[in-house]
This record gives structure tokens, C-alpha cells and sequence, in this order.
């Protein structure tokens, strides 16, 4: 995602945000040639809800997450995908513990250790 993509929607207002997504579920929904009452009942809501999701008026996230999967739109989760990252020191940290050859070891007893071959 590109800085000017974050900043435009830092500016937007609540309200304009969730108007956004209401544009964005119901764009999808008439692509796919669906009715309001077809999707909500699919998605087990009223089509209340979803018309009020559709105006981008507050609903509950739950219900947002059942229409996102009936229109098979839950490939947007992946923006809140959360990847572990190691910071430049615990790299450097994890990279100086490696080792860096091998020592023979005092015990010669180990190398002739029946392994039940």
C-alpha cells in the first residue's frame, strides 16, 4: 500500500469510511447480480441490516464479515494479516549465536553407540 493510499484514508471521516464500504459491498453485490433480500438471507441477517450496511450506517462487524463471505469478499482480510518481523538486532543477536564449526567431542564412546539398525 502506498503512503498516499494510508494518508487518503487517514483524512476520511468515520461516516466517510464506513460509506466506503458500504459502496464497496454493494458494488459487488450488483456485479454478482444479486438481490438484498437473496444476499441478507444467505448471510442470515434482515435485509434491513444490509441496506443499512449498503448506506454505510453502523452495523455490527460480525454481520459485516457474514456478507463479505456470502459475496466471497473475505480475500480483503488479508489487509489485516499480521506477519512476525524480527527487528535488525535480534537478527544480529540469532546470527552471532549460530556456530561456526564443529568440535569433536571428549567422549569417543558416542560415535560407536548401537543405533538399533
Amino acid at each position: 500500500m502506498s503512503d498516499k493510499s494510508v494518508n487518503e484514508w487517514s483524512y476520511r471521516t468515520d461516516r466517510g469510511l464506513l460509506k466506503q464500504i458500504g459502496n464497496f459491498v454493494k458494488h459487488h453485490r450488483l456485479v454478482q447480480n444479486r438481490s438484498q433480500a437473496d444476499v441478507s438471507k444467505a448471510a442470515s441477517l434482515s435485509r434491513s441490516t444490509l441496506s443499512l450496511l449498503e448506506r454505510g450506517e453502523k452495523i455490527n462487524l460480525a454481520s459485516l464479515i457474514q456478507v463479505l463471505r456470502v459475496l466471497d469478499l473475505l480475500y480483503i482480510m488479508d489487509a489485516f494479516r499480521v506477519e512476525e518481523e524480527i527487528s535488525p538486532i535480534e537478527y544480529a543477536k540469532l546470527q552471532k549465536k549460530k556456530r561456526q564449526r564443529a568440535r569433536k567431542t571428549g567422549n569417543n564412546d558416542e560415535v560407536n553407540e548401537d543405533l538399533g539398525w
